[in-house]
Order: C-alpha cells, then sequence, then structure tokens
C-alpha cells in the first residue's frame, strides 16, 4: 500500500499540519490509514492522544532509527495508506524512511529561505534514488499561504523551482485559523465545532483539494510504472 513521507529539514513549516490533513482526509474517505509519528517532538501523537480521531486511523509512534523500516512495511501490510511525519533534521531515519517511499512531499512556506531548504529535501531524496537504484516521487507544497492573494515572493519561488524541474503542488496549505486548531481541540476539520472556529467550510476545501491531489499522483505513478512493467 502507498507509502507517504513528509520530509523538511526545517521546522516550522507546517509538516505535521499536512501530514494529520491527509491521515484525517483519506481515513474520513473510508480509507484505513497508519500515521507513522518519527518527529521527536510527538505533535501528530499529542493530536492523536486528544478525542476525536478516526477509528480507522492508526497511530504508531515508538518508532527509532533501527524500527522505522520494519514499522512502515509492517503498516503498509495492514492499512491502505501509510503516512509518515519525519523529524525535521537529515538523520538516518529519515534517510531509511525515504528509501520506502511511495511519494515524498516536501513542505515549505513562501520564504526564499524556506524554500533554499525544499531544494536540500529535493536533493536528499535524488541521492536516495541514486543509493538505492530507485525512483522516489517527491512534490513540494507550499503552506501558510495566504488564501487571498499571491504574494510576488510566491510568485517567483514557483517559477524559480519550475525552471529547475522541481514538481509542485497545485493545492496550497493556506494559513488557516482552523488548521492550528486541530491541534488544540483534536478530531477531524469535520468535527470541529463553528461557533469556536472560523471559516471551516474553506479548511475543508484545501485540505480535500491536497488529499485529491495526493491519490491522483500515487494513481499516475502506478499507471506509469505499470505501463514500464
Amino acid at each position: 500500500m502507498p507509502v507517504i513521507v513528509f520530509a523538511s529539514p526545517k521546522g516550522g513549516v507546517g509538516k505535521s499540519t499536512a501530514a494529520v490533513l491527509l491521515g484525517t482526509q483519506l481515513a474520513e474517505s473510508g480509507a484505513s490509514v497508519t500515521m507513522i509519528d518519527a518527529d521527536p517532538n510527538k505533535p501528530v501523537a499529542r493530536w492523536a492522544s486528544r478525542p476525536g480521531k478516526p477509528e480507522n486511523l492508526t497511530l504508531v509512534d515508538n518508532v527509532t532509527e533501527q524500527t522505522i523500516i520494519r514499522a512502515i512495511d509492517d503498516a503498509a501490510r495492514k492499512t491502505a495508506f501509510v503516512i509518515v511525519d519525519l523529524e525535521g533534521t537529515a538523520s538516518m531515519m529519515v534517510v531509511y524512511a525515504i528509501s520506502r517511499a511511495d511519494l515524498v512531499i516536501i513542505p515549505t512556506s513562501a520564504s526564499l529561505l524556506d524554500a533554499v531548504e525544499a531544494v536540500s529535501a529535493v536533493q536528499l531524496v535524488q541521492r536516495q534514488e541514486e543509493a538505492f537504484r530507485i525512483k522516489i516521487p517527491s512534490a513540494v507544497l507550499f503552506t501558510k499561504t495566504s488564501a487571498a492573494i499571491r504574494t510576488r515572493t510566491l510568485a517567483s519561488i514557483e517559477a524559480e523551482l519550475d525552471a529547475n524541474d522541481v514538481p509542485i503542488f497545485k493545492s496550497r496549505i493556506h494559513d488557516r485559523e482552523a488548521f492550528r486548531s486541530l491541534f488544540s481541540f483534536g478530531g477531524t476539520l469535520s468535527s470541529l465545532d463553528p461557533k469556536q472556529v472560523r471559516n471551516i467550510p474553506a479548511a475543508v476545501d484545501d485540505a480535500q483539494a491536497f488529499a485529491s491531489e495526493v491519490v491522483e499522483l500515487l494513481k499516475s505513478q502506478r499507471a506509469a510504472v505499470a505501463a514500464v512493467a
């Protein structure tokens, strides 16, 4: 089953938020999901400890550099999707997880400094492709963007990445209160109280668009592999 890895050498770019959004959207669509929290700060585990986690979403957070590959392989045999939230550094655990990925998602904010770190993550994936002699698809996901305007900085970064053939998600994880609220209240976007959290429908639209794009990417990669075979 597909293994989706969230990787970024820089913290604070919305990596864990994007992972939780994807996991909950897939679970609410009826798929079985395992989320592996391999971040020492355990943000996904803290979210999962609050009420409202979907029953068909399993959390694994007791992984180490020695057990990460086994944990991913075990989860892939049991559930339809495996989502791995990695620590924000280039460690052996990160390398091992990427070697098992069907898709590596690299979140970055619309900041030039963060984009440079995202390119470093892309290069790390490319080195693992060479080392393991396998194809590991990856794409950059912009997070914390404005839903109202597309800044010149974002447009410039997108153009630079595109010029260097770095794949970019069309969908965005905008800067929304609802996304932050998941880690305060737990559960999913659909379980948030609109009396407490503003503009939930727009957040749901963003999350659904992101999840749909991930699924389509995985389908197209599977079709491409089948065509070559």
